[in-house]
């Protein structure tokens, strides 16, 4: 349920059983929610696993976290709107910032223009023990969609994901 809404059009708080879009975006009553601070990859998106072998890294998030909230209601507390007009915000299942979460388990990156690092310990945790993309090799989401917006997949956009091994 929407709570309140702010002078601009946000919501003081959602509340309700949220669908997963992807990695780092959700739909709650309706509305689409960016989690705040943080990137995941893209759905089309590929990394190298341990094993060398490419997987859909965006696509293990988004079903990561859909398991992970397991249609538990999900609340959602507004910090802005994106260029694209979903509202940006820090969500919870109970009292587990999904962002975080998505962080820790290596499924996500803590996006430091927009967190100012707040989960730059998440992520170190994530890199030391090897979780999700800190098992192999990755591009930074945003930096997969600059090359993609450049034309297509040049090298370091899907085929060789080995900016971060």
């Amino acid at each position: 349920m929407i709570l309140a809404l702010s002078n601009a059009a946000l919501p003081t708080e959602l509340t309700g059983q949220a669908s997963v879009i992807d990695g780092d975006t959700l739909e709650i009553l309706g509305m689409r929610v960016r989690l705040w601070g943080v990137d995941a990859p893209e759905s089309t998106q590929l990394c190298r696993g341990a094993d060398s072998n490419l997987y859909r890294c965006g696509a293990k998030a988004a079903n990561d976290l859909d398991a992970f909230i397991a249609q538990r209601p999900a609340s959602c507390k507004p910090v802005s709107q994106d260029q694209y007009e979903r509202t940006v915000a820090k969500c919870f299942v109970g009292d587990i910032d999904l962002g975080e979460w998505l962080v820790r388990n290596g499924l996500a990156l803590d996006w430091p223009q927009y967190s100012r690092g707040q989960y730059a310990v998440a992520q170190r945790a994530a890199d030391r023990a090897g979780r999700g993309v800190w098992a192999g090799s990755y591009v930074e989401p945003w930096l997969y969609r600059a090359c993609i917006r450049l034309g297509g997949r040049p090298a370091g956009c899907s085929d060789d994901v080995n900016a971060h091994p």
